[in-house]
């Protein structure tokens, strides 16, 4: 079950940001891939948590 996890995270970086972009230097992919890491686990709505984002539903569940 932890590799399907790990897959699915893998797909994702994959087809939005690994394939999305066309980038010039490795410097050009840290930043792209620090900005989509910081959307996925702040902004963007996850089915697997009810369509909230990571960082609000943590907020929701502290205090659970």
């Amino acid at each position: 079950m932890q590799n399907a996890f790990i897959e699915r995270k893998n797909g994702s970086i994959r087809r939005e940001l690994l394939n999305a972009y066309l980038f010039y230097s490795l410097a050009e992919v840290r930043a792209r891939s620090e900005e989509w890491r910081l959307d996925y686990n702040t902004e963007r709505p996850h089915k697997s948590l009810g369509y909230l984002a990571p960082l609000k539903y943590a907020e929701l569940n502290k205090t659970r």
